[in-house]
This record gives C-alpha cells, structure tokens and sequence, in this order.
C-alpha cells in the first residue's frame, strides 16, 4: 500500500452531494504522537498516517454553518453551531487518506443525536461559545452528555499573517479529503470536497482542556507543533465509498 499524494486542492468537485455545510473560524491545534501509541484506536482497515515517522493529534475548535441535505438549502438554527473535535490522521488499504474522529463536541442536541444514532459517529453534547475580540478568538466547551459529563476545553488563539504556501506539515494536517469510520463494524470512508484552505499563522494564548484524555488519548506532554487559523471553507460530503472503491474519484 502506497498513500496517495497530499494534495492542497480535492480530487473531486462532487457534483451530487450527500451533505452540505461550511467550516468557519477554525482553529488547528495539533501535537506530534507515536504512531504505536494511536494505531489501537483507529476503525478497522486502517493504520496512523505519518509524516516522516510521525503522526499527530488534532484538536480542531470551528463554528459548523447551515448543515444540509442534497441541494437542499442549509438549515439556519439546527444546522448551525460550535464544535470541537479530537481527531487522528489515518490511512487505508487503497492509500486513501483521511481523519478519524475520537470525539466531537457539539451545542445542538438534535444533531448530536442524529449522528450518534444514524452514523455511529462519537458525537457528544455541550454547552459551547466562540467570541471574537479583535485578532483574537475564544472557544469554550464544557461535556453534557453522555460523557464523561465536566470535559471542557478552553482555547483562545491570536490570528497572524495569511500564510502564501503552507509547508509539508500544514498541508498534511488540513488537506484531507476523507473520513475513515466504522459502521456497525464495518469499514467506511466518506469523501469531502471544499476549495483550497485559506490558512493562517496563529499562537496559542490559552490552551486549557481535557478532550484530548477523554477521548482515550495520553495528555499532551508538550507544546502543540502547529497552530493554525482558518476564516473557513464550503464543504461538500459524497456518499460512503465502498472499501473497493479508489481514493479521487469518490473527506474536517
């Protein structure tokens, strides 16, 4: 197995989409892992996507915008809220790339729910604010349910100059264009689309949270390798692919 290539731009516009929405005001926070450390948590079918030897842990803050199905238009209130998620980089048997979600945070029940249920998805509910004041954003999270109940993060970031062209490790942690996941024990890709992150530079005022743990993961022991900053993109979700079926033609 040969990972495909790290590509800034998605291989397929996905011109019939399962899912709509958009990303805005991301925060990247990432720690450098141990691949042997985090192959244990992944879906089936897939082993830790590295970077010269090295994987990472993703703690990824973002307001999701107008969730929606098909062309249908985006749902203003429901479809709309913060999240928070704890994510590993993965790779498949076919070489496709992709994110695995330990956790992710939500404020609205009803999606939460929604997932959980309909796409095994680790979704968990909770109390959660973005605040912008000036260059800086604020993201708080504090678990309701299921748990563990008291999870919070705190994470409030200062917004730098736009970066011309992200290094190897930028585009390696953002230009990802799949979900690998389990559905009901079997493997599942789910392919994205959205235009060329528009990316960044950012340092870390406050970093407070217990995420990562919950999610299963040691505690950081260092300081993050990469913080970035994003003011978002549109996003477009395919149908699942087959385990059969080739990464480029149909995943944050």
């Amino acid at each position: 197995m040969v990972p495909d290539p790290i590509t800034p731009d998605a291989p397929d516009l996905i011109a019939r989409p399962l899912l709509t929405q958009s990303w805005l005001d991301l925060a990247f926070v990432h720690w450098a892992a141990d691949p042997a450390e985090v192959a244990g948590l992944l879906p089936p079918g897939t082993v830790p996507d590295t970077l010269d030897g090295v994987t990472y842990v993703g703690l990824v803050a973002f307001r999701m915008h107008r969730v929606g199905w098909f062309r249908l238009p985006g749902v203003p209130y429901l479809g709309s809220f913060p999240e928070t998620n704890v994510r590993l980089y993965s790779v498949d048997a076919q070489g496709r790339r992709g994110v695995v979600f330990r956790s992710l945070d939500a404020s609205r029940l009803l999606p939460v729910t929604v997932a959980r249920i309909g796409f095994r998805l680790p979704y968990v509910w909770s109390r959660m604010a973005i605040e912008a004041d000036g260059d800086t954003v604020t993201y708080t999270s504090r678990r309701r349910w299921p748990g563990p109940r008291g999870a919070r993060s705190r994470l409030t970031v200062r917004v730098g100059g736009r970066i011309g062209e992200p290094n190897a490790l930028e585009h390696f942690l953002t230009a990802r264009w799949g979900m690998h996941s389990a559905f009901f024990g079997r493997p599942m890709y789910l392919p994205n689309a959205h235009p060329r992150w528009p990316l960044h530079r950012a340092e870390l005022v406050t970093c407070e949270e217990d995420l990562v743990v919950a999610a299963g993961l040691p505690k950081p022991a260092a300081e993050p390798v990469s913080v970035l900053y994003s003011p978002g993109v549109p996003v477009r979700f395919d149908r699942p692919a087959p385990p059969h079926r080739p990464a480029g033609i149909p995943t944050p």
